[in-house]
């Protein structure tokens, strides 16, 4: 089959990417509406995880930049943004929130300030700052569950993300305090550049995608 023959294009409200165990391999390569470099980044996302060795959230890689904008939980109570391969580390209360292990994440960045901010499970942390006038690239591989060292590639295992993923979201635009609560709340707002319920997705090697058990 062509690489083309093998990407799907679903609504996946309600669904969510299992990745059941560590590996090398197994990761999801989405496909974002990106035709230009980006000035301002907002990316949400809903997670189960119960490791507490390093993992990948959510990793966009150029050929400039292997971590252009990455989201990487380096150990509890940690959460890294990394743009144009810069970081910055935010604390990161665990399990606030939920009672059942999920987490719902809004990290973004804005080029004309740098500020870069966090949201976990609807509330700010305090905001942070990197890579001021900076453009995100375009053209670039987006993954879930590896953290690419080249485009689409250079995945360790020990930073293999394990358990599940849903409602990705991601914009050209940055959200009001509002619009990050109507989100968290399965809402869906304009802008999109990645949208969960008209999702173009490649799968590759064990991920299952299968129903939310969230309410």
């Amino acid at each position: 089959a062509s690489l083309a023959a093998r990407v799907s294009l679903a609504d996946l409200h309600g669904k969510v990417f299992v990745f059941p165990k560590a590996s090398g391999t197994a990761h999801v390569i989405l496909k974002p509406r990106l035709e230009r470099p980006l000035r301002n980044v907002t990316v949400c996302l809903r997670f189960g995880c119960d490791l507490t060795r390093a993992y990948s959230l959510f990793s966009y890689a150029t050929k400039a930049k292997d971590n252009d904008f990455l989201l990487f939980k380096p150990k509890p109570g940690e959460l890294s943004l990394y743009v144009g391969g810069e970081l910055v580390t935010f604390k990161v209360p665990e399990r606030t929130g939920t009672s059942s292990g999920w987490v719902h994440i809004c990290a973004s960045w804005e080029s004309a300030t740098g500020i870069a901010e966090l949201w976990v499970n609807g509330s700010p942390l305090p905001r942070k700052g990197l890579k001021k006038g900076y453009s995100v690239g375009a053209q670039g591989v987006l993954v879930l569950g590896q953290e690419q060292d080249t485009p689409g590639g250079g995945f360790d295992v020990n930073q293999s993300f394990v358990g599940e993923i849903t409602d990705v979201y991601m914009w050209d635009t940055l959200l009001s305090p509002d619009e990050v609560s109507l989100v968290m709340n399965n809402g869906v707002l304009p802008h999109l550049i990645l949208d969960w319920t008209t999702l173009s997705y490649e799968t590759k090697d064990y991920v299952v995608i299968k129903p939310s058990l969230l309410p």
